[in-house]
């Protein structure tokens, strides 16, 4: 008879444990605000809580969202119409008010490191048609209005208006019209989702979601096995053969968007990092010459970084985005590893004994990103550039890249579009605040004839033809040698047995993508 309560027992709470999951993150989060950071672990995060107009799917194509179509209306303007019934988590209708609301919100956040105004800012004019209707007017053809519409979020007016980042974070204004209800958020540590049970798009598989960040690799992995937690995004490359093996547990992978790469200061006449061999700063900035940054790239075995630092989990970069997207240049190799050249290149501007310099990074945000500052390090120390290594949590080394604390620093960006529109655009674009053009320009890099090809092709409708306008953009800005791509990285997940994740070459991890397995 006590066995028979014991079974009982154990059948009542097996389904009530299985309604709850807990996901970790190896990307820390910043924060609730869905337009105050655009830094993907935030985007996953508030995705919880909030919709946009579209959504990307796993291959970054568009799809219906708070809008169940769209439509060119002319050259100048698209039409959007909004679901009907539609609520935020306060039981308020979303309208087309508060989508003209979000576009008015989203350049004014104050304290952004990195904002949304990309993505809106082709938008001339936002019309409300009527209560499910708003008209987009842009400036000029804007063929990528579908892509860069399923870049944000939509928030409400009456929730939002005339409240901060703080009112998010601390909850107050973080009511979206999602597939989950916000518990609690504790920042850097973890935030707790209830399910919405009236969402649009279906009743979410999960009442109840924790989504921890553990920044570390192997304290995440343990987790893991611990049972501690359900998912994790992140997986060690070290690990990954064997977490594949383990029969407690299924692995998910899938090629991404990410470049890895190193941004160089080549802006200013002098930078902060650059020392002399007695360590005193160099009158002249070095980086500005093109001989210094292509002696850099070549002195980087980048197949020796794949095999041995990402434990053959990436491939060799040397442009923006990888085989098989749009504007990808097969012509464009990565650098070969030559450090006989990078030497002599030393030589010739002037540096025969090498200069000494320091390499910024995060140590919890990209993949291995501690060990691949350290392997750069070591590499340009062979050509005689001696390298210091300062890496720091992702959120004080982003703020402080902002305001462009460094000389060279490691960074990841992939595509929010699924075109090099956004690398080209945020990172290598002349910095113009008006246009919300090279906004992440960490490189302080400027050149009037690669934002000339880019204008040009953010207007041309013709796929082919923006696709050969991506590739002149791109192959300029690598033989200026604006960045030091290294590699672009797959994306790993591992879950418990009995659980499927659908794998996103975006890195996003979220809970609408984890389901019990058939």
């Amino acid at each position: 008879m006590r066995r028979r309560i014991a079974l009982f027992i154990v059948a009542l709470a097996g389904p009530a444990a299985a309604q709850n999951v807990t996901i970790a993150v190896g990307g820390a989060f910043s924060s609730l605000d869905p337009h105050f950071h655009n830094l993907t672990p935030n985007r996953a995060l508030t995705q919880h809580l909030f919709d946009g107009l579209l959504e990307p799917d796993a291959d970054l194509r568009p799809q219906p969202g708070l809008a169940h179509g769209f439509r060119p209306l002319d050259d100048n303007s698209w039409e959007f119409r909004l679901r009907e019934g539609v609520r935020f988590h306060d039981g308020r209708p979303l309208t087309a008010d508060d989508v003209a609301f979000t576009f008015a919100r989203i350049p004014h956040v104050t304290g952004s490191p990195s904002g949304y105004g990309f993505f809106t800012r082709p938008v001339r004019e936002v019309v409300v048609v009527d209560a499910h209707t708003v008209r987009l007017v842009t400036n000029g053809p804007a063929p990528l209005i579908p892509a860069l519409m399923s870049g944000f979020s939509i928030v409400g007016r009456a929730q939002a208006e005339g409240l901060t980042t703080a009112d998010f974070n601390s909850g107050r204004a973080a009511i979206g019209t999602g597939p989950y209800r916000l518990v609690s958020y504790t920042a850097g540590d973890r935030a707790v989702f209830q399910r919405n049970e009236d969402w649009y798009g279906g009743r979410p598989a999960w009442a109840r979601v924790t989504y921890r960040f553990i920044g570390h690799d192997s304290a995440r992995l343990a987790a893991l096995k611990a049972g501690d937690v359900d998912l994790i995004d992140q997986v060690p490359t070290r690990d990954a053969a064997e977490v594949g093996r383990d029969a407690r547990f299924t692995l998910f992978t899938k090629a991404g968007v990410r470049n890895i790469y190193l941004y160089l200061d080549q802006g200013r006449a002098r930078t902060p990092h650059a020392l002399d061999n007695q360590g005193r700063p160099l009158p002249e900035n070095p980086l500005r010459d093109l001989r210094v940054r292509r002696a850099l790239s070549l002195a980087i075995n980048r197949e020796g970084m794949v095999r041995q630092v990402m434990d053959g989990q990436a491939v060799p970069s040397g442009q923006l985005l990888p085989a098989g997207s749009i504007g990808h240049d097969p012509t464009l190799r990565p650098d070969a590893f030559d450090p006989d050249r990078a030497r002599a290149l030393l030589a010739e501007a002037g540096f025969p004994q090498g200069f000494q310099l320091t390499l910024h990074g995060p140590h919890d945000r990209y993949v291995n990103d501690a060990q691949i500052l350290q392997a750069v390090a070591q590499m340009w120390a062979r050509i005689g550039v001696r390298t210091r290594v300062e890496a720091m949590p992702s959120n004080v080394f982003f703020s402080r890249a902002a305001r462009d604390e460094f000389s060279v620093g490691l960074l990841g960006w992939g595509t929010g579009t699924g075109e090099p529109d956004s690398p080209l655009g945020a990172l290598l674009a002349t910095l113009d605040r008006g246009r919300g053009r090279g906004l992440n320009n960490r490189s302080l890099y400027s050149n009037p004839a690669m934002d000339a090809v880019l204008d040009r092709a953010l207007v041309t409708l013709d796929l082919a033809g923006r696709e050969a306008l991506y590739r002149e953009a791109t192959g300029l800005v690598l033989r200026d040698q604006a960045i030091i791509p290294l590699h672009h990285q797959v994306n790993i997940w591992a879950a418990r047995r009995g659980l499927t994740y659908e794998a996103r070459n975006d890195e996003r991890t979220m809970a609408m993508s984890l389901n019990p397995a058939n």
